[in-house]
């Protein structure tokens, strides 16, 4: 019964890691696609287009879809990498649950205030110059960590995954009594010749 309920475990802390591992990819892809795509194709913007585009992200992007990704990671991260104590590749788990953290902090410090500053009434140029260098370099930031920590937690999944082979059990074998195995050897004994009589005629 104890193996039963440990096998369990065992399956319900891999099945936490591989959705924690899943939701920071999806989340160091959505921060890859700001920084490659979306960002690069705003520069070419004007002011008002550009503080205009930026409020409507920073408002539809606040969906349960999304921030459930957003904290589930940090959540299921940080559970994997207390399940994972005491075995193998915990060092990984915990290490991609910290960068995923510093992830996380980045954006709550970094760019969460940035957006609610751009959503102030204002200049669109003078938003747009306080907002874009630093959201961008934010942005990179947690891109960067959002990615290492998926690669230590896909790094942790994997070395969890190795089991050491088992070696065949070895079937004991019976002592053999020296010359057992050689067959018997017949003695061959020669039939001595009879001496034949010599008759009178031969002498």
């Amino acid at each position: 019964m104890t193996d039963i309920n440990g096998e369990r475990r065992a399956r319900a802390a891999g099945g936490v890691l591989v959705a924690a591992t899943v939701a920071a990819g999806l989340m160091a892809g959505a921060f890859y696609v700001f920084a490659c795509a979306v960002m690069p194709a705003l520069a070419r913007s004007g002011d008002r287009v550009y503080v205009d585009v930026m409020r409507d992200i920073n408002d539809v992007i606040q969906n349960p879809v999304f921030l459930l990704v957003f904290m589930g990671a940090l959540a299921l991260a940080g559970l994997a990498g207390w399940q994972s104590r005491g075995l193998p590749g915990s060092r990984w788990i915990w290490a991609g649950a910290a960068a995923y953290a510093l992830a996380f902090l980045v954006t709550v410090v970094g760019n969460v205030p940035l957006n609610d500053a751009l959503a102030r009434p204002g200049d669109p140029a003078a938003l747009r110059e306080r907002f874009e260098d630093p959201w961008v370099a934010w942005n990179v930031v947690r891109a960067v960590l959002s990615t290492l920590a998926t690669a230590c937690l896909a790094a942790g999944l994997t070395t969890r995954g190795r089991r050491p082979a088992r070696s065949a059990p070895r079937t004991p074998q019976r002592p053999t009594a020296p010359h057992a195995d050689r067959p018997p050897t017949t003695g061959h004994r020669r039939t001595p010749v009879a001496s034949q009589d010599r008759g009178p005629d031969n002498i």
